[in-house]
């Protein structure tokens, strides 16, 4: 049936009179698989994940809020769960200050570091012209090329998180959120061995165009975690993801949501 509908649609739609409209099409089906839904955190489907698993932490675990910016993100956990432990990460200075300011409480810990692979040093690289963004990245090439502006960077110190769980003595992740511009993968090689020892319950990252310049594909994140299931957040609900280069691999901004298979944690 779909190949007589695709051979239909082509004979009547497939030139270029109909450029416009094939275009619109797209878009608009990108917004209902979940891609480029980025207007807030009702829109992006944030609002329905974090009520859904936070809200049913039940004191299981810490979350871990990688790219915090100022905070709004570690503010919805707490809001939902109000006991839950919430590290905030931020290796931007001056984001770090306003953070800082925005998580009240003992709930919170803010952290001015950046996480990745291995411990070291990195350049944060943000807009010459508004040095604090929520764009700030570890690849020049994000402000350069994809938002064309002038540069400015900070030198910022890099831990990994199975260096940090350790030095804390965390034994449980509830959840993992990471919004770092392009280095969510990387993020996530340092955390190897909590994922290996199925610490981490449920991971939450960004996937977009910034991939485009970090070189890594959603494949990539699909083979470092074996153990989970993936998912793509909608405004009300997430839908599974069965990969295929065709349908997954499309460099646009959405959430994909990773849950460990028979985590008694999960609900």
């Amino acid at each position: 049936m779909i190949i007589y509908l695709i051979k239909i649609y082509r004979y009547i739609f497939a030139r270029p009179l109909f450029l416009k409209w094939n275009n619109l099409l797209y878009r608009l089906s990108l917004s209902g698989l979940g891609i480029l839904n980025y207007e807030n955190s009702n829109v992006s489907g944030e609002s329905f994940l974090i009520n859904k698993i936070v809200s049913q932490l039940n004191d299981e675990g810490v979350i871990i809020d990688v790219g915090a910016n100022q905070g709004a993100y570690s503010l919805m956990c707490a809001k939902a769960c109000p006991s839950a432990q919430i590290y905030s990460f931020e290796p931007h200075p001056k984001t770090f200050l306003s953070l800082i300011k925005n998580l009240p409480g003992t709930n919170f810990s803010c952290v001015n570091k950046a996480l990745g692979a291995e411990c070291g040093m990195l350049k944060l690289f943000d807009y010459k012209d508004n040095d604090g963004s929520p764009h700030a990245s570890l690849y020049s090439d994000v402000i350069e090329k994809i938002h064309c502006s002038d540069i400015v960077s900070n030198d910022v110190d890099v831990i990994t998180i199975d260096s940090f769980i350790g030095k804390y003595k965390i034994s449980k992740i509830r959840l993992l959120k990471i919004d770092a511009e392009g280095h969510e993968l990387e993020v996530l090689k340092g955390a190897s061995t909590a994922i290996s020892s199925r610490m981490i319950a449920v991971i939450h990252f960004e996937f977009n165009e910034m991939n485009v310049f970090s070189r890594c594909f959603l494949k990539d994140f699909i083979e470092l975690l074996p153990e989970y299931d993936f998912y793509r957040l909608l405004p009300s609900g997430m839908i599974p993801l069965k990969y295929s280069p065709l349908n997954s691999e499309i460099f646009a901004y959405q959430n994909i949501v990773a849950i460990l298979r028979g985590h008694s944690w999960v609900v």
